[in-house]
């Protein structure tokens, strides 16, 4: 803004009065004011300069100028504020994901396979309340430790729409009945997670009825952080999802979890060209399966990502900020 200070005008000389037109009967002037001291109401032209006004502000206000007449764009516009913390529990051999918004909702994506690994890590981080609880799929290592997180008494519960053929099924099925909780088969639901927003995606259509390949996937975007999860997902459902061109899938993530615990099914150059995952947690513990397999680790290595691994980490926190940076705390 310049300091100067504007110059005066030079005043003008003033007007005599006009001459009355030939035949024209000769008139006092009115005044602007009546005797009764009452202000005549605006003209016309008034009425039309004050409409001009108001739609040059309604423009102003629909192309995003602010008071200063700033142009707002992505960059400019404040970005939430708090931090959002996405945890890949260490639960052995399975998958369990807490995710924390800034103003306290909670997230719990999969439980592991063990009942008291879980309910050691409620107690840890203080788990009390679930406002969403999700199921990738309806296997033992990603579900028995929903059974002891029902006790948090969650808002909603999401899965795949498949029923599970185990008592572990069961007991869950009844321990979030006991709870209330709303059932919801998962589709292209966006939830919002205090200001995590929160993308639901659900298994492409004609997947049969294997497990694995009618994983649920999770993606979170917190301003420029994010963060994907898509179970036990295996060739067939990511090559669906790409087919199908999703737009939540398309990276880059700063927090990914390895598909299916490192199998060589799972991850594949295809898909992690798409994704551009930073970093990669594998959720794995003692197994028969040899997971991770070499398959997988050489693909991470070979596209430049950072590996976590549980059995080796314990349980890998992300804190991720508004504008994208985040740190990552190992536990070990």
């Amino acid at each position: 803004m310049s300091d100067r200070v504007p110059k005066k005008k030079a005043a003008g000389k003033r007007a005599g009065p006009k001459a009355p037109r030939k035949g024209a009967s000769r008139k006092p002037a009115a005044r602007r004011s009546s005797r009764s001291g009452k202000k005549r109401g605006p003209s016309s032209a008034d009425i039309a300069g004050l409409m001009v006004l108001a739609l040059t502000v309604s423009l102003a206000a629909c192309n995003g100028m602010t008071s200063k007449g700033k142009e707002q764009t992505a960059d400019t516009i404040p970005g939430p504020e708090g931090q959002v913390t996405v945890r890949f529990l260490d639960v052995g051999q399975g998958d369990a994901v807490l995710i924390r918004s800034p103003e306290g909702k909670t997230m719990l994506v999969d439980g592991g396979r063990s009942i008291s690994r879980m309910q050691d890590h409620m107690k840890t981080y203080g788990i009390d309340k679930i406002d969403v609880m999700v199921a990738t799929h309806a296997d033992a290592d990603h579900i028995a430790g929903l059974v002891a997180a029902a006790e948090a008494k969650p808002t909603l519960f999401i899965n795949n729409g498949l029923r599970g053929t185990t008592k572990t099924w069961e007991r869950l099925v009844a321990a979030l009945q006991v709870q209330k909780t709303t059932f919801k088969k998962a589709s292209t639901q966006i939830i919002n997670l205090g200001s995590v927003k929160v993308q639901v995606i659900g298994p492409p259509p004609e997947m049969g009825g294997d497990q694995n390949d009618n994983s649920v996937g999770v993606a979170l975007s917190f301003g420029k952080f994010r963060a994907l999860m898509t179970g036990d997902s295996e060739r067939k459902e990511t090559a669906a999802w790409l087919d199908e061109d999703r737009a939540m899938i398309t990276g880059p993530f700063q927090a990914y979890k390895s598909i299916h615990h490192g199998a060589a099914n799972g991850d594949n150059a295809a898909w992690l060209a798409v994704v551009r995952p930073e970093n990669v947690v594998i959720s794995v513990g003692e197994n028969n399966y040899g997971h991770p397999t070499e398959t997988a680790l050489s693909l991470y290595q070979e596209n430049g990502v950072r590996i976590y691994r549980t059995d080796q980490n314990g349980t890998v926190t992300f804190t991720g900020n508004a504008d994208g940076t985040y740190t990552v705390n190992a536990q070990r």
